[in-house]
């Protein structure tokens, strides 16, 4: 058996639009991330054939919920069949929850010093570790392994380390991998390949 996963991140949110960092905070699909999901469930039909041989899978946090519904929705599948997993939950920014990189660095400037734009959200006062994220997607990874054809929805940071998780990424080279809430991606014989449904507009 070759497994193969399709990893999809939720849609834009309104506080994604605000740059504010959601963690395990909730905010609602924009009307552009409704889009962007329903872009993605397109393709994604028209690469896995029968949907009713797939098992989807979901993040219990309300955007990564909406998106999948929305999947479900375009790929004809029965919502109900959809399994959340709390290990597939975007990482907790702590106390950073709902702020922007701005408001961060006023009050706590000692914490993002001598970071950069991916290894910062690791030093959130009360947030998760890296290592601890890479256990619970790994743990994720191996609870599935049975599993012949998945379908996740998760969020950005947390795609990010378990795409470096499934290809044993170091973490510099995990936390640069893309986000773009217009991709997905194949995960299949520890390879890894990107879909992008792009629109050419005239």
């Amino acid at each position: 058996m070759e497994q193969v996963i399709y990893l999809l991140r939720h849609g834009e949110t309104e506080l994604n639009t605000q740059g504010r960092y959601q963690g395990e905070l909730d905010s609602s699909l924009t009307a552009e991330g409704i889009e962007q999901v329903k872009n993605n469930s397109r393709l994604l039909k028209l690469l896995i054939n029968d949907p009713n041989e797939w098992k989807i899978i979901s993040s219990p946090l309300g955007r990564a919920e909406q998106s999948a519904k929305i999947i479900c929705e375009a790929i004809g599948y029965d919502w109900k069949k959809v399994t959340t997993d709390d290990r597939l939950r975007e990482v907790s920014v702590g106390d950073w929850a709902g702020l922007t990189i701005k408001e961060i660095g006023d009050s706590w400037p000692e914490l993002i010093k001598n970071t950069d734009n991916y290894n910062w959200y690791f030093n959130s006062p009360n947030g998760e570790s890296y290592d601890s994220v890479v256990e619970r997607v790994s743990d994720w990874l191996e609870s599935i392994k049975n599993k012949e054809k998945v379908i996740a929805v998760s969020h950005g940071l947390t795609g990010r380390v378990l795409r470096g998780a499934y290809k044993n990424l170091e973490k510099d080279q995990a936390l640069k991998l893309e986000v773009s809430q217009n991709t997905f991606f194949k995960l299949s014989g520890q390879n890894i390949q990107r879909y992008c449904l792009e629109f050419d507009e005239f």
